[in-house]
Formats: C-alpha cells, sequence, structure tokens
C-alpha cells in the first residue's frame, strides 16, 4: 500500500485590482489544511488573460496575505523547486504539453472557423439539444493539415473528450459527483492566437507542482469535469478536489460582488460598514465606500482591524469548530480544521458578527497594542499626543473602540479649545432650557476653584455641588459633558476631564457659555 502523498495546496488568484474578501476565505482555508497537515502552501498567479490584469495589480494580494500573517511556502516572490509561478512566464511549459497530447491523439487541431462553430450552436440551440461541436477536423489527411498550416489558415486545439465515458469524482465537501461525457463539447486549450484558456493551463500547472488539494469555492464545480479529462490525458492522478460554498450577501442566495455595491450598501448587515468607510475613508485620504468597500480585504486593514478578527470570521464562513464555539484565535483553528467540516451551504457574510469578533479581539488587546495601533491614524489628522497619555485615554474609551479607526471619533482628546465643535442637538437641547447658561458659569466657576484634577475627586466635587444646589446630577452631567468634550456622550466624563485637563475644560466651558446667550 503505498502511503499518501505530502500534501500540497495552492491559492491561484488572478491579479485584478484588489482582493475579495471571498477570495481571502478561500485563500484561507487552502493555506489552513496545508498547515493543520504539515503541508506545502503556493501562491500562484493565474495570469493568462492579460486584458484582466495591471501590474500595479498583484501588490494587494501579497499586502493581504502579508497583513493577515499568512504566509506561503512557495510561489510568487518567493520562487521554489516548480518555478516560475506566473502563468505568464509558463507559455512554454504550457506548449510542450500541447504538442504530447496532439502527438498522443488526446486533442486535435480544430479549423472552423468561427463563423461556422456560431452556426452550429445557433442550429443546436434552434433544435433544443445541446451543443455538441462537430469534429470536422478529425476527417483531415496530415497532409491536408500541413497545407492549411502553411497557408496560416487559424485553428485551435481542443481536447478530444472520450464520449463514451462519464467522469465520476469524490469532493470532500459536495461528496460524489459524475458527469456524463456523451453530451459534452470538446474544449478549447488554445486559441487561434497561441494563448491557453484556464482550465488547461491551471491543470498542466497543478501536475506540474504536485497539487494534492484544489480548495476552491462551489462556481468553479463546473470546470471539474474538464480539468479531471486533462489530468488523465496528460497521465497524472487528479488531485482532492473541495468545493467550499461561495460567500453571499446577508440575507441572500447571490455571491458577495464588487459589481453589487449600490445593492450591499443598503443591506442591514452592512450598511454600518459602507457609511463608516464614507465618513472616515476621506479624513484618511482613502476615498469613500466606492473605492474602499467591504467585499475588498483592503478595506479591513485600513480601517483598522485586527488580522485576529477577520481570521476568525472568515474561519466561520462555512467552517464550524462545533455547534456552538465562535471566538478562535489562529492556533486553535488550525488545529482542528478538517474538510469534512466544511458545510455544503452558501455562507452568508454578516457583517454584525465579524463586528462582534473584532470587537472581542480588540478589547483583549494590551493597551500598549492599541497604543501602537491607533498612532497611524492620529499621525494622518495630525494629532498627537504621549504614549502615557493615549494609554490613560485607550483605558478611558474601553470597549468603545472596535476599530483603531475608531479612535477619531473622540477628537475632543485632541482638538484645540477655541475650534472644539459642539453637537448640534444637546446644543439646540440646553439652549431650550431656562437657566442652562447659568448652570454652565456655576460649574466653570466651582471647577476653577477645584483643588484636585483627578477623576474620582471631580466626580466627588460635582457631585456634592449638585445636591447642595438641589439639582439632579443628569441636569448638571448633561452641560458638563457637552462644555468640555462638544459631545452628547462618550466615555465616562470625569475620565475625560481628567485628561482634557483644568485650563482646557475651563476655556471650553466658557465658549459653550457664550453659544447660550
Amino acid at each position: 500500500m503505498t502511503s499518501p502523498r505530502p500534501v500540497r495546496t495552492r491559492f491561484a488568484p488572478s491579479p485584478t485590482g484588489y482582493m475579495h474578501i471571498g477570495g481571502m476565505r478561500t485563500a484561507f482555508f487552502c493555506w489552513l489544511w496545508a498547515r493543520h497537515t504539515g503541508g506545502t502552501f503556493i501562491l500562484r498567479i493565474d495570469d493568462t488573460d492579460q486584458q484582466r490584469n495591471v501590474s500595479e495589480a498583484l501588490q494587494p494580494i501579497f499586502r493581504a496575505f502579508q497583513w493577515l500573517g499568512l504566509d506561503w511556502d512557495e510561489g510568487a516572490e518567493k520562487g521554489g523547486p516548480y518555478a516560475p509561478y506566473y502563468q505568464s512566464q509558463r507559455t512554454g511549459i504550457y506548449r510542450e504539453a500541447i504538442d504530447r497530447l496532439l502527438a498522443e491523439g488526446k486533442a486535435f487541431k480544430d479549423f472552423d472557423a468561427p463563423e461556422v462553430v456560431q452556426q452550429d450552436r445557433a442550429e443546436a440551440e434552434a433544435a433544443k439539444r445541446n451543443y455538441v461541436n462537430i469534429r470536422r477536423s478529425l476527417e483531415l489527411t496530415p497532409e491536408k493539415i500541413a497545407e492549411l498550416e502553411a497557408a496560416g489558415t487559424p485553428f485551435v486545439v481542443r481536447l478530444l473528450v472520450p464520449r463514451d465515458q462519464s467522469v465520476t469524482i469524490h469532493d470532500a465537501v459536495r461528496g460524489e459527483v459524475t458527469w456524463d461525457c456523451g453530451t459534452m463539447p470538446d474544449p478549447v486549450l488554445m486559441r487561434s492566437n497561441g494563448t491557453f484558456l484556464y482550465n488547461f493551463a491551471s491543470v498542466v500547472d497543478d501536475a506540474a507542482m504536485k497539487i494534492t488539494h484544489v480548495i476552491r469555492a462551489e462556481e468553479h464545480l463546473t470546470n471539474t469535469c474538464v480539468q479531471t479529462l486533462l489530468f488523465r490525458a496528460l497521465g497524472c492522478e487528479p488531485p482532492v478536489f473541495a468545493h467550499i460554498p461561495f460567500i453571499t450577501s446577508p440575507g441572500s442566495t447571490k455571491k458577495l460582488s464588487k459589481r453589487d455595491l449600490d445593492k450591499l450598501r443598503n443591506v442591514p448587515a452592512l450598511k454600518k460598514l459602507f457609511d463608516r468607510a464614507d465618513e472616515i475613508g476621506p479624513k484618511l485620504g482613502l476615498g469613500d465606500s466606492k473605492t474602499l468597500s467591504p467585499v475588498m480585504v483592503e478595506y479591513y486593514e485600513k480601517m483598522g482591524y485586527l488580522p485576529a478578527g477577520i481570521l476568525n470570521a472568515l474561519a466561520r464562513l462555512g467552517w464550524s469548530l462545533d455547534d456552538k464555539t465562535e471566538i478562535m484565535d489562529l492556533n486553535t483553528i488550525v488545529e482542528n480544521f478538517t474538510l469534512d467540516r466544511i458545510v455544503k451551504s452558501s455562507a452568508g457574510f454578516d457583517g454584525d458578527k465579524l463586528q462582534a469578533l473584532q470587537a472581542h479581539w480588540m478589547n483583549v488587546l494590551p493597551i500598549s497594542d492599541k497604543v501602537a495601533g491607533v498612532k497611524p491614524y492620529l499621525d494622518k489628522m495630525g494629532w498627537a499626543a504621549s504614549d502615557e497619555r493615549l494609554a490613560a485615554m485607550l483605558a478611558g474609551i474601553g470597549d468603545r473602540l472596535k476599530i483603531f479607526s475608531d479612535i477619531l471619533d473622540y477628537r475632543e482628546f485632541f482638538s484645540n479649545d477655541e475650534t472644539l465643535e459642539f453637537e448640534s442637538k444637546p446644543l439646540e437641547k440646553l439652549r431650550s432650557q431656562a437657566g442652562s447658561r447659568e448652570m454652565v458659569l456655576a460649574l466653570q466657576s466651582l471647577l476653577q476653584d477645584a483643588e484636585s484634577w483627578q477623576a474620582t475627586a471631580l466626580d466627588q466635587l460635582v457631585h456634592q455641588w449638585a445636591e447642595q444646589q438641589s439639582h439632579k446630577i443628569g441636569q448638571v452631567v448633561a452641560p458638563l459633558r457637552l462644555g468640555v468634550t462638544g459631545r452628547g456622550s462618550g466615555i465616562g466624563l470625569f475620565d475625560a476631564m481628567e485628561l482634557i485637563g483644568q485650563t482646557s475644560c475651563l476655556l471650553r466651558l466658557s465658549r459653550l457659555a457664550e453659544k447660550l446667550v
């Protein structure tokens, strides 16, 4: 009995300008299976479609892997024993495979003009039958073929499908799947311009690189019959296929797609993510949700999510440890990841669940790491604070900081006292209440004489004063909070006052009093 082959998985994206969150989930599952089994993970670039590719489009792919901490063992930028790992650099290898299939009679040159093929398709459609190409070129003699080639007659190369056979695979997720080859067209392997089709190039590469498991989205299941036939024709053992469920938009059966941004932005479970990009993106020079959307991995990096939160969420998109576990670190996921735990049904992208997982990982993050995480956002805004002050500030903000860019919501700690804006709604409410200005001036006078500016002392001072003046504490805290922070709600008021400082608080209260005249 032969021992199983060492596991080798691959992720082979086409560089299209961004890394889709669904593609990243597929890549993660490939990476997880390799790491769980002690195997090898390969990053290969499928760039045969030159019309789709732009050189700068590779960077978002590499950056997404690097940000999430998913290393690859072989492939683009790293090399390896089966280099090159770019399909555009492997045309000689594909040509050799084509020549071999032609020589062995497993493929043939088809000289039918495109208009002839189109006519065949139209006739099949009119007769309401499946289109199967007519193998006219198989009747040509070698002399005639040579004559046509010498005359420069265009041709494509097709795989000769054994139409008396069927193909059965045992998919690691879908189970047994069978196709009847009897009504299958002979697929084109090489176009008339000498370029190669995806199905062909992908199989040649998987065979050459000894890929043992092809883990990919379920929409590729339709390619599997042709690819299995190609593996057989090349004399290679097909890999194990695992077709994982595609990611859908929340509450829908439709695949999550960048093309549907206008619809997605109105989905309740995603709206907050889009709104956040529109609010924060322009401030950071990142554009808005049209250029930085939640279907892109880059969105989560730029908005200040944690890799741990994103990986936890990606793992739960079609895979589960058990019926109850939601929070999992990467080591736990790697240790327990098996293909039989991948579900068949589509996985809905739940923005609310993602936010909850992200909140957990942010809550357990050490304060020192939070300080480091918020600094780039402060730098972009030109806001400065010492590490010690930031640590105290973040401790006060507590679990309100869900993502690093949330720090921009706390402008009261960084704003110039003379330019701090007061939120309109609580300001108008104060203006409508008799005695508001007098209350603010009285608080300013009280705080001017405060002997201590620590939060506990301020808390005690204000509560005692409110009791002495027969004021309800809410009547006192509301104008005080608006005056010193410019907001109607936020972190603990007295913690905020300690951080902002006595001089600034007094000046801000004076400005609020002026607006209440």
